[in-house]
């Protein structure tokens, strides 16, 4: 219990920021005393933000370029497309034939048959590498833009995973990378994790419930009373300010907007990929069959919520769902034909669904959704049916945010195994990101940055032919 012994003495005591924490009341390592000050910070740097926000959903373990956007049907046997091909809504361009959906939407979205991660390593690039900082992508922009927006106290940097949308999915996968890290950069600039398991599970749910407002009631009623013993001392004025913050954050919009409740029901039936498939429908001959069917529950729902957080002011947002892509045929994961009924079939679903909705809504040049992973496949099918590891090329699609759509972007070598002309880098990527995001002019001139952060936010080019 906090004295008033200790509101007289805090640097004897407990300091104003250990006591703020009482209750759990820091979200996501961010206490009260902060909230006022990330505010302040995100109204100075404010002619740097553009009203845009970013969804990267990162296809871990490492798409297949042939059977998604690339199938290189006149190429051999062994390299093709082992699932065949499908033509899409631009004549002459044809998608692996699992994307049925998307084929009938590419003139809505762009995708880049020029792209590579540089290696064939299982890592989490490029949300989280050298290209970053060792930081995850959105903590680079939070670093800009301040941790909370200014006028909802939405958090900047959010990383969803499958227990956001189900408590009963499995946790973050985290053997291969770190995607809350944040580099140099300090933990309050960490990605906002709700669900199971995340950093901000004592504070806030999807569907808060009113008992667990009462208790913060009766806390912030205990802040009030301790706030009256702290003033006759003359301690810790204005505490106010940090309990109404505080209040409404837990309270107000950003509570709603991770209730996937207050969805329309329609709208959620059509993102829910959870129907494609029942979890008994996933062979126990692979291992990763958990892993599939958590990615098969949750997707079309994670997409969904990042679309209402980017709605109320989350600018980057991390979606991921567990380690599927890749797809060796081994006692792992399944072999191409399989793994991309199991994962290609949610994708084509979810990411369709979710440029549908966009689109319907007018959120075309507000939300900039980037999917790949952190490599691609090798040319050649192996001998059991499934692709390796491969850092010469990979898939790479990107819908909005004002950029250019229904381009294909680059080409690939004739065994799709390199870019014959037009590479796009991850360096170009990340690029392409923070120039949706910020005014990279304004960051040049804003006082407070470190180096490192200007020179990897301004120093690369945009792929060429989005922007």
């Amino acid at each position: 219990m906090l004295t008033l012994q200790d509101a007289r003495h805090p640097a004897g005591g407990r300091s104003r920021r250990q006591f703020l924490r009482v209750g759990g009341l820091s979200l996501g390592g961010i206490t009260l005393a902060d909230l006022l000050a990330f505010k302040a910070h995100a109204k100075a740097n404010k002619l740097a933000l553009r009203d845009k926000s970013v969804i990267f959903l990162f296809q871990h373990g490492g798409p297949s370029q042939f059977e998604t956007f690339d199938p290189k049907m006149d190429a051999p046997r062994e390299i093709r497309s082992a699932t065949g091909e499908i033509r899409t809504k631009i004549p002459g361009i044809t998608f692996g034939s699992t994307f049925e959906k998307l084929a009938q939407l590419n003139d809505k979205f762009s995708i880049v048959r020029s792209f590579t991660t540089g290696d064939a390593n299982h890592d989490i690039k490029p949300i989280v590498g050298r290209d970053t900082l060792r930081a995850n992508m959105g903590t680079l922009y939070s670093r800009v833009a301040g941790v909370l927006r200014p006028d909802t106290a939405m958090p900047t940097n959010v990383a969803l995973f499958p227990r956001a949308v189900d408590p009963l999915s499995g946790p973050a996968i985290t053997q291969f990378g770190n995607f809350e890290s944040v580099g140099e950069f300090g933990s309050a600039y960490a990605p906002f994790v709700p669900g199971a398991g995340g950093g901000l599970q004592a504070d806030m749910k999807l569907n808060l419930p009113q008992s667990r407002l009462n208790d913060r009631r009766e806390l912030l009623g205990s802040l009030d009373l301790w706030k009256r013993r702290a003033e006759a001392s003359g301690a810790f004025d204005g505490l106010d300010s940090f309990q109404q913050q505080a209040f409404a954050t837990l309270e107000g919009g950003i509570s709603d907007a991770f209730d996937l409740s207050k969805e329309d029901p329609r709208v959620v039936a059509r993102y829910d990929t959870a129907p494609l498939s029942s979890r008994d429908r996933f062979s126990p001959a692979w291992k990763n069959r958990e892993h599939y069917a958590d990615n098969s529950a949750t997707l079309g729902k994670l997409l969904l919520l990042a679309r209402r957080l980017c709605e109320r002011g989350a600018g980057f947002v991390t979606v991921t769902t567990s380690f599927v892509w890749d797809m060796h045929a081994d006692v792992n994961n399944a072999p191409m034909t399989v793994g991309m009924d199991y994962v290609g079939r949610p994708f084509d679903h979810a990411v369709s669904a979710f440029i549908e909705d966009c689109e319907a809504r007018g959120l075309r040049d507000k939300i900039l959704l980037v999917c790949c992973g952190e490599m691609g496949r090798t040319p050649r099918i192996n001998a059991k049916g499934g692709r390796d590891h491969w850092g010469g090329l990979a898939p790479l699609l990107l819908y909005g945010g004002g950029l250019q759509m229904g381009r294909v972007i680059g080409a690939s070598a004739r065994d799709g195994g390199a870019p014959s002309d037009s590479p796009a880098t991850m360096q170009n990527l990340l690029a392409t990101v923070m120039h949706t995001l910020l005014d990279l002019g304004e960051v040049r001139v804003m006082d407070g940055l470190p180096k490192s952060l200007v020179d990897t936010l301004t120093g690369g080019e945009p792929i060429k032919g989005l922007v």
